[in-house]
């Protein structure tokens, strides 16, 4: 069948494509080499679709469908949209996606080559074919490009317009999945193993067709209640809730035992999901003090404690939910979920079933794991944001009776609210440290930060702790001291600031150790003086941001890209090894899922870094960027579809 005519067909409601597919997700560098392989004559593949009775024909989108037989696409989605985008000037009526990804192709006669819009390139320059416009006009557009060009255009020129329209006349084979064998679950299986070899599909994207295929609103109203969680400060993806809705109805974390649940089965499973995750986030922010995403370091133990809760009915006394949440605080904090997400979650899961299933079991189960669940100093010797001891102090600080330097105000989490409030400070300033060529191992050290508020932040600035704690002390005694501040003030000077951080450590492991017993109501057996000793300091990772300037303007970066219409993405990212959840190193700016989650490719932004550091981000499935420029360029060119002026 024709390009054109399959075009035509979308109009008139005869193709369409079914609840259970996925968005749009193709960037621009995918639309550009779809349109040179026909102009080429080279394959773009053909279709798969399913004629079905459009009466009963499940299909996405407010266009409505032709009586009788429909087709809908089960593979070839991302071609056709494609192709109908730039063809049509818009998106087809099932459209879900960045339709920015085919705005604006243009195509250049001289060199026969396609790009997408760039101002400053092709303005003024009438070789550069607007190919939307062109098709939409059709063999009369072809006339008013060739007078557009002068008296004497060079004849190759008709030819390669002829071509370009041309592409519209190629024909497309077409697979047809029929028959009245053909059920729902027959084709969302072969849905799935059409798109299983695929990169843009997850595992939860594969379930979710099939559940969207007896439940068509699903994607809908489990994105509804992902924009809720994120609007509260927390970054959850679909996979994710699945999990939850899983372990809900199952007790399993692989979501091929969702394959077997019915449609109202699953309703009821997102019901109860949610309400429990509700109960969880509520509990873990006003008792640990952990209310965003930064610092919720223990997602995936979130599917455990749902199905805990929904066990127990959400009924807790109060020593059950703190030893719930000396569990989730411990498994974040040792890294439980960072290797085999399935099956450590499996095997936790498995823990709180059957008679002696509980919360024993399921801390046995992570003691054995793991060695030892008492803090020992040299855990605070990570770095950075990135790593998993920052949330630590973080809870110390919202659980404890810190106050803030500016106004003593304590910094309880049922004071302050949600992180906007507080901000991370570098007790000794970074521009002093870096002036004296402290390594930025050390400038960024864990113990080198505190929270206080953002008024407090300003003030002090860049003054040295010798000059501003003094007055800290003086306007609010005891501050210092409830942000385990050491105060022996020979160790405020800059010249003892490696003294400094060890007196600090000190002071944090035992504070961390108070605060998790504090959780155990007197059942010390967890983190008693039999548990293991890590006594060795934390390896350095290679890798963070370098200096205050570098800072800035990766925080500028992360603002634009904002600005584009995406999200931040993660200043100073923790590469973790898979198995053991260590530091391996610190990546200046990262979009781990992509900057469109889970539909575009991981990216990160490394500046200043060495060769070692962009091999590892490669190896680990990062493109890499070493400027902000041909940063920029990549999000305006292939994201975004143009280059701004």
């Amino acid at each position: 069948m024709k390009i054109s005519t399959i075009l035509d067909h979308i109009d008139s409601g005869h193709m369409a494509l079914p609840e259970f597919q996925r968005g749009y997700v193709w960037n621009t560098e995918q639309v550009r080499g779809l349109f040179t392989s026909p102009y080429r004559k080279h394959p773009v593949g053909g279709l798969l679709v399913w004629a079905t009775e459009a009466q009963t024909a499940n299909h996405r989108g407010d266009g409505k469908l032709a009586s009788g037989i429909v087709k809908l696409l089960l593979d070839g989605q991302q071609r056709i949209t494609s192709l109908y985008g730039v063809a049509r000037g818009k998106p087809p009526a099932f459209f879900d996606g960045n339709a920015r990804a085919f705005t604006g192709l243009h195509f250049h006669l001289a060199t026969e080559t396609f790009e997408f819009y760039q101002p400053l390139k092709m303005s003024g320059d009438p070789l550069w074919i607007d190919v939307s416009d062109l098709m939409k006009s059709g063999n009369a557009g072809i006339g008013k490009v060739i007078q557009s060009l002068g008296p004497t255009p060079p004849s190759d020129y008709f030819g390669r317009l002829l071509n370009l329209l041309g592409v519209l006349d190629k024909e497309l084979h077409i697979d047809e999945v029929t028959g009245a064998d053909k059920t729902l679950d027959v084709v969302v299986d072969i849905f799935n193993k059409v798109n299983s070899g695929g990169t843009k599909l997850s595992k939860g994207d594969l379930a979710l067709a099939k559940i969207c295929a007896e439940w068509p609103e699903a994607r809908i109203e489990m994105k509804g209640k992902l924009k809720a969680w994120n609007g509260a400060g927390y970054d959850f993806n679909l996979d994710w809730l699945l999990r939850s809705i899983n372990t809900v109805l199952t007790g399993e974390a692989k979501f091929l035992y969702l394959h077997s649940q019915s449609a109202i089965d699953i309703q009821d499973g997102l019901k109860r999901a949610t309400r429990r995750i509700d109960t969880c986030l509520n509990l873990i922010a006003g008792r640990l003090g952990l209310d965003h995403a930064r610092v919720f370091f223990g997602r995936f133990a979130v599917p455990v404690i749902v199905r805990y809760l929904d066990q127990k009915g959400a009924a807790l006394n109060e020593i059950e939910r703190d030893k719930l949440l000396f569990w989730f605080a411990q498994a974040g904090m040792w890294g439980r979920y960072s290797g085999s997400t399935e099956s450590f979650l499996d095997k936790d899961l498995e823990a709180l079933e059957g008679p002696d299933g509980g919360l024993d079991k399921l801390l046995e189960q992570l003691r054995l794991w793991h060695g030892g669940m008492r803090v020992e100093a040299g855990h605070f010797t990570g770095w950075s944001l990135g790593a998993r001891f920052y949330p630590i102090l973080y809870m110390l600080t919202r659980m404890g009776a810190a106050k803030d330097w500016g106004t003593g105000i304590a910094l309880k989490s049922d004071l302050l609210g949600k992180m906007n409030a507080l901000e991370v400070h570098h007790i000794f300033p970074k521009a002093q440290l870096y002036g004296r060529k402290v390594p930025r191992s050390q400038v960024n050290a864990i113990a080198n930060f505190c929270f206080l508020t953002k008024d407090t932040n300003l003030n002090i600035r860049d003054t040295l702790p010798e000059v501003y704690f003094p007055k800290v002390e003086e306007k609010h005694p005891g501050a210092l001291a409830s942000q385990w501040i050491p105060m022996d003030e020979s160790l405020w000077k800059i010249e003892r600031y490696a003294d400094f951080l060890d007196a600090r450590k000190d002071l944090l492991a035992a504070e961390a150790n108070r605060r998790f017993a504090e959780l155990l109501h007197g059942d010390d057996r967890w983190i008693g003086e039999t548990a293991r000793v890590v006594t060795a300091p934390v390896a350095e990772v290679a890798g963070d941001v370098s200096s205050v300037e570098e800072e800035a303007e990766l925080q500028a970066l992360n603002a634009w890209v904002a600005s584009q219409g995406f999200g931040e993405g993660v200043i100073a990212f923790d590469h973790s090894n898979a198995e053991t959840g260590d530091q391996i190193a610190m990546f200046d700016l990262a979009w781990p899922n992509g900057l469109q989650e889970e539909l575009s490719e991981p990216v990160a932004v490394l500046l200043n870094e060495s060769d070692d550091i962009i091999a590892l981000a490669s190896a680990a499935g990062f493109r890499c960027f070493t400027s902000v420029a041909v940063f920029k360029d990549y999000v305006n060119k292939e994201m975004l579809g143009e280059l701004a002026a």
